[in-house]
């Protein structure tokens, strides 16, 4: 049910670049700048198990613009975006629509999305169907500065990522993830949001280990066209917490990117996480935040 002169099909593999304009777009009117990354669009696209033809849905204006987008994987996790210049004309309602008869069809008790904390729009639409706050997500950053000596804790060695720890890093990863996310990723999953993304930069990636045991990891990303270096993920095995792990490997990624002329590092951080002090307390600062809201189907 799109508003009058409004069209629809799924998504393919060639829209990415539109949808990232559209995206920025909407992240420049808010906060002055784009920060969604541009391969992250193309690695949703190709989660397993997102079939493109009845998961997504890319909406066009009658002068050909992309006036909006959604996408939902598994019924429950989904995203709706819609471009500044369409605001107002029905589309975040009718993409909302789509994605709850999708979760519907697909048996879901529940879909959640998270949606920036400027949108002052989309936030009233969600509060206005009865979804409820599940979580916050910060973004995160921190000035690179010249490294300094290493001071690393005692029996820690860092490593860069391999392919032959990939399985390793994706187990510690999702562990130290399951006790705030709502399913475990498979590790093709994984890897296609992470390791296999053409922004991913292994030598800005340390492995910690302790022994010849994986206690901790990083997975970094060089954003293209941006002076700063970005953490996709950093996770320290549950029984090694509290012992510098984080600081260490956060240091050394810090050290690569400055080593390219990277200006800041950022990183997000989940409410369910419990980080965000610890984050603070190696100098990251809250830029931005988004909230994730949940609903019923």
């Amino acid at each position: 049910m799109l508003p009058e002169g409004f069209t629809s099909r799924p998504a393919t593999h060639d829209d990415p670049p539109a949808i990232h304009r559209l995206m920025a777009a909407a992240e420049t009117e808010w906060h002055g700048r784009a920060e969604v990354v541009p391969d992250a669009i193309e690695a949703d696209l190709r989660r397993p198990e997102l079939h493109l033809d009845r998961d997504t849905l890319v909406v066009y204006a009658a002068n050909g613009d992309l006036a909006g987008w959604a996408w939902i994987h598994l019924g429950k996790r989904a995203q709706v975006d819609v471009h500044p210049a369409y605001r107002g004309r029905g589309l975040g309602t009718a993409l909302l629509d789509w994605v709850e008869a999708r979760s519907r069809a697909e048996g879901s008790e529940w879909t959640a999305q998270a949606v920036d904390d400027a949108d002052d729009a989309g936030t009233e639409l969600l509060r206005s169907r009865g979804y409820e706050v599940l979580a916050t997500n910060w973004l995160l950053e921190r000035p690179i500065t010249a490294p300094g000596p290493r001071n690393l804790p005692a029996g820690l060695t860092l490593t860069p990522y391999t392919d032959q720890a990939a399985h390793d890093v994706h187990e510690l990863i999702e562990d130290a993830f399951a006790e705030f996310q709502p399913r475990r990723k498979s590790y093709d999953e994984w890897a296609r949001l992470s390791v296999e993304r053409p922004s991913f930069r292994p030598d800005a990636s340390p492995l910690a280990y302790a022994g010849d045991e994986l206690v901790g990891a990083v997975i970094a990303l060089d954003l293209p066209e941006s002076d700063e270096g970005y953490v996709e993920q950093l996770a320290v095995r549950a029984d090694h917490r509290g012992k510098g792990i984080a600081r260490a490997m956060l240091e050394e990624t810090c050290a690569v990117f400055h080593g390219l002329g990277r200006r800041d590092c950022i990183l997000w951080t989940h409410s369910g996480t419990g980080a965000l002090g610890m984050y603070e307390r190696l100098g990251m600062r809250v830029r931005r935040s988004t909230t994730v809201y949940r609903s019923t189907s």
